[in-house]
């Protein structure tokens, strides 16, 4: 058990994946500057209730990650931009609300590795369908993702492969919730098909209308 500031957002962090931040309000100013000065982490969970910012502390849901800092830009009045790294998966059992920001008293939780030929093997068939949502999200948001730094490692594949789908954050947190590295490629491979399927067709809709007006001009 290890007590633990919390950094509650509207958005999902997984192991191995980085994290952008611009800290502005002087509760996580405080927070990270101590996270700075100790070498400590921070938790990042997911808002289950409240806002980001300016607000009453808000409730996140129980499972997160482990946030290492990286980088670090200050800024005037204290503000600053930083990335940090996830690390390990943690669930809470409890939360302290006395600070000026949450502090959790959580375990870490980190995820089953599960069978390695069956790893490798989920890997295999979620990695052409990666290169293909990105090759989609290139073509309609001009993003210029490159594929070709998506890991062939199953563990960091599966974080990758999970922080990259563009879908709303409680899916996300579900998918942070898998038991095992195993069992999120699988649950992610699944969502792929999902959106794959919705970018064609928001693609080919598209296509359908600009068609549509060279007919009628």
């Amino acid at each position: 058990m290890i007590d633990l500031p919390l950094f509650p957002l509207h958005t999902v962090l997984f192991p191995g994946m980085a994290l952008p931040l611009h800290i502005f309000e002087s509760r996580y100013k405080k927070m990270i500057n101590l996270c700075l000065k100790k070498d400590k982490q921070f938790g990042v969970v997911l808002i289950r209730q409240g806002s980001e910012a300016l607000g009453p502390l808000p409730k996140p849901h129980l499972i997160g990650c482990t946030a290492r800092i990286f980088d670090v830009h200050p800024l005037d009045e204290g503000r600053m931009n930083l990335t940090a790294i996830g690390e390990d998966r943690f669930h809470i059992n409890n939360v302290n609300d006395q600070a000026p920001y949450l502090v959790g008293q959580v375990e870490l939780y980190p995820f089953e590795e599960g069978d390695p030929e069956k790893l490798k093997t989920a890997a295999r068939r979620i990695a052409p369908k990666v290169k293909q949502y990105i090759q989609l999200l290139n073509e309609i948001e001009d993003l210029k993702i490159d594929w070709s730094s998506m890991p062939d490692d199953p563990i960091p594949l599966a974080s990758f492969a999970a922080t990259l789908l563009q879908m709303p954050p409680d899916e996300k947190q579900d998918l942070l919730e898998s038991d095992s590295f195993l069992e999120l490629l699988r649950a992610t491979d699944k969502l792929y098909l999902r959106e794959i399927a919705f970018l064609r067709a928001f693609i080919d809709q598209g296509q359908d209308k600009a068609q549509s007006r060279i007919i009628e001009n």
